[in-house]
């Protein structure tokens, strides 16, 4: 028998796997599966988010041993498209070196160290040459020319060709990982590949990428982003009690937190009567539906508005789109569903919140983080990725809001994000030596934490 402490407890109500599995289209059956193991109770040490002893261990223990995205396949559509991508002091080239290959190097000159290409993002060479002696190499990382090669006898590709990094693709995200011994990715992806099955993310394609500087460690970055439990508060929102937390393995786990439904039992150890007296109609639900415009107004009687939103939605978001929405679930049309990917990868499967996150450190700092965001649409069958479009980029005291196209998700996105550096000033003034979480709602942090610890070989 478990003991107390190990007990999984939960809110009142339906839970969320009840309501989708209730649907008019029920969830599909990787939707419906639970998994979630007690992770452990013990306080998160501060140290952690501040310490540069800590940070500099991540970066030398953790962050050259794991599987990330880079980029995407349609950053690099022709031979010689390269994109160039950063964390931490590391910066690697992706390069479309042939036809059906892509390759990946350190982005570093073997001669004397210098940076051979100077800034992230895309670009496209016929060839990489250093800026500081004009050592070059071919697309393949052989190298092409030496200056005053009479001098460099003890030089050949084999000692002096870029220096290589793994590079494989899912979903057609192009990874990367700087360990020449790392498993292959698909044996780290644990349960994605399957999960992700009907929802192939390599058929969509980027609408929007944004990169904003945030003022806190990346993973307290990351952190507001793995559970509900901050939306009554931070989001005013009535559901954030309603949500299902799995967690399938070490590098894997997910939120399904459910739309266009609430259950004020779930509220009841909540302050305040707000959301509960009188309890939401479902018009009142339609209504407040979120970051969808729907043009229904009304819900007929023996249906719910979560039922309507899907049934629009479905209809009118399929055929502006071009694709066939019919067979998908009103949890993939409605729900905010996001899997993570250890270290620092978010994958959305779901159709109205179509996004992919990642949280990388910005230089060598334990205090800044890299936040991007991209957007990704599902792509008609037959048609070719288009280019995809520059980032934006804005700064920490920068507003999502001043993105239009965010919409309403830019204030969600401020909300989350102007609590950071409250929390990273936080850790700084506390008696307490760490953070405490609850044993359900924020296990996917503890389990990140645990994960980390077996790249460092030590203790919470």
């Amino acid at each position: 028998m478990p003991t107390k402490k190990e007990v999984q407890a939960k809110f009142s109500g339906p839970s969320a796997r009840d309501i989708i599995a209730s649907d008019k289209k029920p969830a599909e059956d990787f939707l419906l599966k639970e998994e979630n193991n007690f992770q452990g109770d013990k306080d998160i040490d501060f140290t952690r988010y501040t310490s540069q002893e800590f940070f500099d261990q991540e970066m030398s223990l953790m962050w050259p041993k794991v599987w990330q995205w880079a980029c995407r396949e349609e950053h690099l559509q022709e031979v010689g498209d390269t994109y160039i991508y950063e964390f931490g002091n590391y910066s690697i080239i992706i390069v479309k070196s042939k036809n059906d290959l892509l390759q990946a190097f350190l982005n570093t000159c073997s001669h004397r160290g210098t940076k051979i290409c100077p800034n992230e993002g895309s670009g496209s060479l016929k060839f990489f040459r250093c800026p500081f002696h004009g050592w070059s190499w071919n697309l393949d990382g052989t190298i092409k020319n030496i200056p005053g090669n009479w001098d460099f006898p003890h030089v050949s590709d084999k000692t002096h060709g870029l220096q290589k990094v793994k590079c494989d693709v899912w979903g057609g995200f192009v990874f990367i990982n700087l360990d020449l011994e790392a498993g292959p990715l698909q044996e780290y992806l644990e349960v994605l590949p399957d999960h992700f099955e009907k929802t192939p993310l390599e058929n969509r394609h980027i609408t929007l990428h944004i990169e904003k500087t945030l003022p806190a460690n990346w993973k307290a970055s990351q952190e507001a982003f793995l559970e509900a439990y901050h939306s009554f508060e931070t989001h005013r929102s009535p559901n954030g009690a309603n949500c299902q937390y799995d967690v399938f393995g070490k590098r894997t786990s997910r939120f399904l937190h459910n739309r266009g439904t609430y259950s004020p039992m779930a509220l009841d150890d909540y302050p305040g009567d707000e959301w509960r007296k009188p309890p939401l109609t479902e018009e009142e639900i339609l209504k407040n539906f979120g970051i969808v415009d729907l043009e229904t107004t009304s819900v007929p009687d023996g249906e719910t508005a979560r039922e309507v939103a899907a049934k629009e939605i479905r209809l009118n978001l399929g055929d502006r789109l071009g694709v066939d929405l019919s067979n998908y679930s009103d949890s993939l049309i409605l729900d905010s569903i996001q899997y993570h990917l250890f270290p620092n990868m978010f994958f959305f499967p779901g159709i109205t919140i179509p996004m992919c996150y990642r949280f990388r450190p910005l230089k060598n700092d334990p205090e800044k983080t890299i936040f991007d965001i991209m957007f990704l649409s599902p792509l008609p069958k037959g048609v070719k990725h288009p280019d995809p479009p520059q980032p934006y980029k804005i700064d920490i005291h920068e507003s999502y809001q001043d993105i239009p196209e965010l919409g309403l998700l830019g204030r969600v996105f401020d909300e989350d994000t102007n609590n950071l550096i409250l929390q990273q000033e936080g850790f700084k003034t506390n008696r307490k030596k760490g953070l405490t979480l609850g044993n359900y709602q924020e296990s996917r942090i503890r389990r990140i934490h645990a994960t980390l610890d077996e790249f460092l070989k030590a203790k919470i």
